[in-house]
């Protein structure tokens, strides 16, 4: 078994060039990249100045990162409000910040047809077969809340699809607790 050999600590300018290629090859939150600098940084102080000089040079921004992020992952790939969310706060990006990227993103945004254009591009095999049995419909909607959706938008487009509408039941509104 190969064993990896201790990463050498940096001194600032180090740190500074280490970050600036570590945002080459990937956009980050300073949140995100503080995290990876410490692993690699010889004084803690150094990487608060790191930060600070590569925000100031416009090489790292939060609110832009949020922003780019939160269109990509709506844009691309689709996904609703609550999983790009999640996908922020797991990218280290403010929470205040996050709500704010993801409120614009979605606030011309029509959930429902954003659901049905998932399940054209994700779940095309729903398209051709009415869901006629309970644990497909199960299955359909728990992938659909992975992907960030509202519950009340996910059932209200599977109804279209399901050979038994019935099945699905309205959830319960937002300010009832589920088990009431």
């Amino acid at each position: 078994m190969k064993t990896r050999k201790p990463q050498a600590k940096l001194a600032e300018d180090a740190l500074f060039d280490y970050a600036v290629r570590a945002l080459a090859n990937r956009a980050c939150s300073s949140d995100e990249l503080r995290f990876k600098l410490r692993r690699r940084a010889e004084a803690v102080a150094d990487i608060e100045r790191v930060i600070t000089r590569l925000t100031d040079l416009g090489y790292l921004d939060d609110k832009r990162f949020a922003e780019m992020y939160t269109s990509m992952r709506v844009e691309n790939d689709g996904f609703g409000k609550t999983r790009v969310l999640h996908d922020l706060r797991t990218r280290r990006v403010a929470p205040k910040l996050a709500e704010q990227a993801v409120s614009r993103a979605f606030e011309d945004k029509n959930e429902h047809e954003m659901v049905a254009a998932w399940i054209e591009r994700r779940m095309p095999a729903i398209l051709t077969a009415q869901l006629d049995d309970e644990r497909k419909l199960a299955a359909a909607y728990r992938k659909l809340l992975r992907a960030g959706f509202s519950p009340g938008a996910i059932l209200t487009v599977l109804r279209r699809f399901a050979a038994r509408p019935e099945l699905l039941e309205e959830p319960p509104p937002d300010d009832e607790p589920a088990d009431a």
